[in-house]
Protein backbone atom coordinates (compact mmCIF):
# COMPACT_ATOMS: atom_id res chain seq x y z
CA UNK A 1 0.00 0.00 0.00
CA UNK A 2 1.39 3.32 -0.90
CA UNK A 3 2.30 5.52 1.83
CA UNK A 4 0.05 9.12 2.35
CA UNK A 5 1.17 12.63 2.75
CA UNK A 6 -0.77 14.34 5.59
CA UNK A 7 0.19 18.28 5.21
CA UNK A 8 -1.07 18.62 9.00
CA UNK A 9 1.99 16.84 10.16
CA UNK A 10 4.22 19.64 8.95
CA UNK A 11 4.98 22.63 10.38
CA UNK A 12 7.81 24.76 8.30
CA UNK A 13 6.60 23.32 5.23
CA UNK A 14 3.25 23.97 3.53
CA UNK A 15 2.11 21.35 1.67
CA UNK A 16 -0.79 21.64 -1.13
CA UNK A 17 -2.17 18.43 -3.73
CA UNK A 18 -3.34 20.21 -6.46
CA UNK A 19 -4.21 18.39 -10.05
CA UNK A 20 -2.20 15.78 -11.84
CA UNK A 21 -0.98 15.01 -8.85
CA UNK A 22 1.13 18.00 -8.40
CA UNK A 23 1.95 19.35 -4.92
CA UNK A 24 3.05 22.57 -3.85
CA UNK A 25 5.97 22.56 -1.38
CA UNK A 26 6.45 25.95 0.35
CA UNK A 27 9.10 26.72 2.76
CA UNK A 28 6.45 28.31 5.86
CA UNK A 29 9.03 30.86 7.89
CA UNK A 30 8.59 34.27 5.93
CA UNK A 31 9.51 36.22 8.98
CA UNK A 32 13.00 34.50 8.92
CA UNK A 33 13.44 34.76 5.09
CA UNK A 34 12.76 31.15 5.25
CA UNK A 35 15.90 30.23 6.52
CA UNK A 36 16.73 26.93 6.87
CA UNK A 37 16.87 25.17 10.83
CA UNK A 38 17.13 21.65 11.69
CA UNK A 39 13.31 21.08 12.18
CA UNK A 40 12.95 22.23 8.43
CA UNK A 41 15.31 20.37 7.60
CA UNK A 42 13.79 16.93 8.56
CA UNK A 43 10.42 17.90 7.53
CA UNK A 44 12.01 18.15 4.07
CA UNK A 45 13.57 14.32 4.49
CA UNK A 46 10.50 13.35 5.16
CA UNK A 47 8.28 14.61 2.60
CA UNK A 48 11.01 13.89 -0.62
CA UNK A 49 10.96 9.95 0.99
CA UNK A 50 7.13 10.11 1.28
CA UNK A 51 6.79 11.69 -2.62
CA UNK A 52 7.88 9.18 -5.12
CA UNK A 53 5.87 6.34 -3.04
CA UNK A 54 2.79 8.32 -2.88
CA UNK A 55 2.14 8.99 -6.30
CA UNK A 56 3.72 12.34 -6.56
CA UNK A 57 4.00 13.48 -10.35
CA UNK A 58 5.71 16.66 -10.15
CA UNK A 59 6.20 18.88 -6.89
CA UNK A 60 6.64 22.94 -7.43
CA UNK A 61 9.22 24.60 -4.54
CA UNK A 62 8.09 27.63 -3.71
CA UNK A 63 9.24 30.57 -0.02
CA UNK A 64 6.54 32.49 1.66
CA UNK A 65 6.93 36.03 1.82
CA UNK A 66 9.67 38.22 -0.19
CA UNK A 67 12.37 35.48 -0.32
CA UNK A 68 12.56 32.19 -1.52
CA UNK A 69 15.45 30.84 1.25
CA UNK A 70 18.14 32.93 3.21
CA UNK A 71 19.90 29.63 3.69
CA UNK A 72 20.77 28.71 7.13
CA UNK A 73 19.38 29.44 9.78
CA UNK A 74 22.56 31.54 11.72
CA UNK A 75 20.22 32.64 14.71
CA UNK A 76 19.96 28.65 15.49
CA UNK A 77 23.51 27.90 14.21
CA UNK A 78 24.69 31.13 17.13
CA UNK A 79 22.08 29.90 19.89
CA UNK A 80 23.20 26.03 19.24
CA UNK A 81 27.46 26.78 19.86
CA UNK A 82 27.52 23.35 18.05
CA UNK A 83 30.55 21.00 18.10
CA UNK A 84 32.52 20.31 15.26
CA UNK A 85 31.02 16.71 14.89
CA UNK A 86 27.34 18.14 15.82
CA UNK A 87 27.39 20.46 12.49
CA UNK A 88 28.54 17.57 10.31
CA UNK A 89 25.82 16.01 11.60
CA UNK A 90 23.46 18.93 10.52
CA UNK A 91 25.00 18.72 7.16
CA UNK A 92 24.53 15.20 6.32
CA UNK A 93 20.70 16.04 7.40
CA UNK A 94 20.84 18.31 4.44
CA UNK A 95 22.89 16.14 2.01
CA UNK A 96 20.08 13.83 2.77
CA UNK A 97 16.91 16.09 2.02
CA UNK A 98 19.25 17.46 -0.63
CA UNK A 99 20.01 13.67 -2.37
CA UNK A 100 16.16 13.10 -1.83
CA UNK A 101 15.00 15.81 -3.90
CA UNK A 102 17.83 15.26 -6.95
CA UNK A 103 17.72 11.27 -6.95
CA UNK A 104 13.85 10.61 -5.63
CA UNK A 105 12.84 10.50 -9.56
CA UNK A 106 10.04 13.04 -9.08
CA UNK A 107 10.34 16.46 -11.19
CA UNK A 108 10.76 19.21 -8.73
CA UNK A 109 10.89 22.96 -10.11
CA UNK A 110 11.88 25.31 -8.00
CA UNK A 111 9.92 28.57 -7.80
CA UNK A 112 12.31 31.21 -7.15
CA UNK A 113 12.08 35.30 -5.84
CA UNK A 114 14.05 37.21 -3.53
CA UNK A 115 16.66 35.95 -2.34
CA UNK A 116 18.13 32.80 -2.95
CA UNK A 117 21.64 32.76 -1.06
CA UNK A 118 23.70 30.27 0.99
CA UNK A 119 22.05 27.26 2.08
CA UNK A 120 19.10 28.82 -0.58
CA UNK A 121 21.00 28.16 -3.51
CA UNK A 122 22.15 24.48 -2.28
CA UNK A 123 18.52 24.27 -1.59
CA UNK A 124 17.59 25.14 -5.67
CA UNK A 125 20.28 23.36 -6.97
CA UNK A 126 18.76 20.23 -5.66
CA UNK A 127 15.48 21.24 -8.20
CA UNK A 128 15.69 19.82 -11.66
CA UNK A 129 14.46 22.77 -12.50
CA UNK A 130 15.04 26.56 -11.72
CA UNK A 131 12.55 29.77 -12.55
CA UNK A 132 13.41 32.70 -11.64
CA UNK A 133 11.50 36.34 -11.20
CA UNK A 134 12.70 39.74 -11.83
CA UNK A 135 13.84 39.74 -7.64
CA UNK A 136 15.57 37.07 -7.87
CA UNK A 137 19.76 37.40 -6.54
CA UNK A 138 22.17 34.81 -6.00
CA UNK A 139 24.60 34.85 -3.42
CA UNK A 140 27.26 32.74 -1.73
CA UNK A 141 28.40 34.77 1.40
CA UNK A 142 29.72 31.89 3.39
CA UNK A 143 33.38 33.37 2.84
CA UNK A 144 32.44 36.77 4.58
CA UNK A 145 30.74 35.49 7.01
CA UNK A 146 33.50 33.14 8.26
CA UNK A 147 31.72 29.60 7.19
CA UNK A 148 31.88 27.23 4.37
CA UNK A 149 29.17 25.72 2.41
CA UNK A 150 28.47 22.81 3.71
CA UNK A 151 25.08 21.35 1.99
CA UNK A 152 26.46 20.55 -1.21
CA UNK A 153 27.07 24.08 -3.22
CA UNK A 154 30.79 22.77 -3.41
CA UNK A 155 28.97 19.98 -6.13
CA UNK A 156 25.87 21.30 -7.41
CA UNK A 157 26.73 24.64 -7.68
CA UNK A 158 29.82 24.06 -9.29
CA UNK A 159 28.00 21.90 -12.32
CA UNK A 160 25.73 24.97 -12.26
CA UNK A 161 28.15 27.58 -12.98
CA UNK A 162 31.89 26.16 -13.08
CA UNK A 163 34.35 25.68 -9.92
CA UNK A 164 35.40 29.39 -11.18
CA UNK A 165 32.37 31.15 -10.71
CA UNK A 166 31.71 29.28 -7.28
CA UNK A 167 34.91 30.27 -5.96
CA UNK A 168 34.64 33.82 -7.01
CA UNK A 169 30.63 33.69 -5.47
CA UNK A 170 32.31 32.86 -1.95
CA UNK A 171 35.59 34.71 -2.25
CA UNK A 172 33.64 38.11 -3.06
CA UNK A 173 30.78 37.86 -2.12
CA UNK A 174 29.70 38.28 -5.84
CA UNK A 175 25.75 38.61 -6.24
CA UNK A 176 24.05 37.55 -9.64
CA UNK A 177 20.56 38.32 -11.15
CA UNK A 178 18.56 39.08 -13.84
CA UNK A 179 20.22 38.04 -17.42
CA UNK A 180 23.42 37.59 -15.81
CA UNK A 181 21.86 34.87 -13.22
CA UNK A 182 20.56 32.93 -16.34
CA UNK A 183 23.28 33.00 -18.85
CA UNK A 184 25.35 31.92 -15.78
CA UNK A 185 23.17 28.77 -16.00
CA UNK A 186 21.86 29.48 -11.92
CA UNK A 187 18.09 29.18 -14.00
CA UNK A 188 16.61 27.38 -16.81
CA UNK A 189 13.71 29.82 -17.08
CA UNK A 190 13.52 34.06 -16.29
CA UNK A 191 10.05 35.73 -16.24
CA UNK A 192 8.63 38.84 -16.19
CA UNK A 193 5.77 38.08 -14.04
CA UNK A 194 5.16 34.73 -11.25
CA UNK A 195 7.92 32.58 -11.13
CA UNK A 196 5.51 30.25 -9.44
CA UNK A 197 3.01 30.70 -12.19
CA UNK A 198 5.25 29.54 -14.13
CA UNK A 199 6.99 26.59 -12.33
CA UNK A 200 3.29 25.46 -11.86
CA UNK A 201 3.00 25.58 -15.92
CA UNK A 202 6.32 23.42 -16.16
CA UNK A 203 5.33 21.20 -13.31
CA UNK A 204 2.14 20.10 -14.78
CA UNK A 205 3.86 19.66 -18.01
CA UNK A 206 5.91 17.49 -16.62
CA UNK A 207 3.23 15.71 -15.06
CA UNK A 208 1.89 14.50 -18.30
CA UNK A 209 5.29 12.62 -18.61
CA UNK A 210 4.97 8.93 -17.69
CA UNK A 211 6.33 8.53 -14.10
CA UNK A 212 8.90 6.00 -15.37
CA UNK A 213 10.30 8.47 -17.85
CA UNK A 214 10.36 10.78 -15.31
CA UNK A 215 12.02 8.80 -12.43
CA UNK A 216 15.08 8.16 -15.23
CA UNK A 217 15.14 11.53 -16.06
CA UNK A 218 14.89 13.49 -12.56
CA UNK A 219 17.56 10.40 -10.79
CA UNK A 220 19.46 8.12 -13.52
CA UNK A 221 21.32 11.27 -15.06
CA UNK A 222 22.38 12.69 -11.84
CA UNK A 223 23.54 9.35 -11.02
CA UNK A 224 25.19 8.74 -14.41
CA UNK A 225 26.84 12.20 -13.48
CA UNK A 226 28.95 10.20 -10.87
CA UNK A 227 30.13 7.65 -12.73
CA UNK A 228 32.90 6.91 -15.16
CA UNK A 229 31.74 7.47 -19.19
CA UNK A 230 32.04 3.27 -19.83
CA UNK A 231 29.76 2.56 -16.67
CA UNK A 232 27.49 5.71 -17.40
CA UNK A 233 27.17 4.05 -21.08
CA UNK A 234 26.46 0.87 -19.36
CA UNK A 235 24.00 2.08 -17.14
CA UNK A 236 22.30 4.46 -19.97
CA UNK A 237 21.83 1.04 -21.66
CA UNK A 238 20.27 -0.81 -19.20
CA UNK A 239 17.61 2.23 -18.26
CA UNK A 240 17.09 2.77 -21.50
CA UNK A 241 15.90 -1.04 -21.96
CA UNK A 242 13.47 -0.86 -19.12
CA UNK A 243 12.14 2.58 -19.61
CA UNK A 244 12.00 2.43 -23.32
CA UNK A 245 9.82 -0.88 -23.57
CA UNK A 246 7.60 -0.04 -21.00
CA UNK A 247 4.27 -0.97 -21.89
CA UNK A 248 2.62 2.33 -21.09
CA UNK A 249 4.95 3.72 -23.72
CA UNK A 250 2.85 1.76 -26.58
CA UNK A 251 0.06 3.95 -27.37
CA UNK A 252 2.50 7.12 -27.27
CA UNK A 253 4.67 5.23 -29.80
CA UNK A 254 1.45 4.50 -32.04
CA UNK A 255 0.49 7.63 -32.13
CA UNK A 256 3.96 9.09 -33.36
CA UNK A 257 3.84 5.87 -35.97
CA UNK A 258 0.42 6.75 -37.38
CA UNK A 259 1.18 10.51 -37.14
CA UNK A 260 -2.15 11.29 -34.94
CA UNK A 261 0.08 13.00 -31.67
CA UNK A 262 1.94 15.99 -31.59
CA UNK A 263 4.56 16.89 -33.32
CA UNK A 264 8.28 18.85 -32.21
CA UNK A 265 7.87 22.21 -33.63
CA UNK A 266 9.29 25.51 -33.31
CA UNK A 267 7.67 27.99 -30.82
Amino acid sequence: MAPQINPADFTNLTLEAHENDVWVVTLNRPSKRNALDSATVEEMVEFFSLAPRAGVRAIVLAGAGDHFCAGLDLVEHHDADRSPAEFMHLCLRWHEAFNKMEYGGVPIIAALHGAVVGGGLELASSAHVRVMDETTYFALPEGQRGLFTGGGATIRVTDLVGKARMIDMMLMGRVYSGAEAEEVGLAQYRVDGSSFDKAMELANRAAENLPLSNFAICSAVSHMQNMSAMDAAYAEAVVAGVVNTQPDARSRLAAFADKSGARIRKD
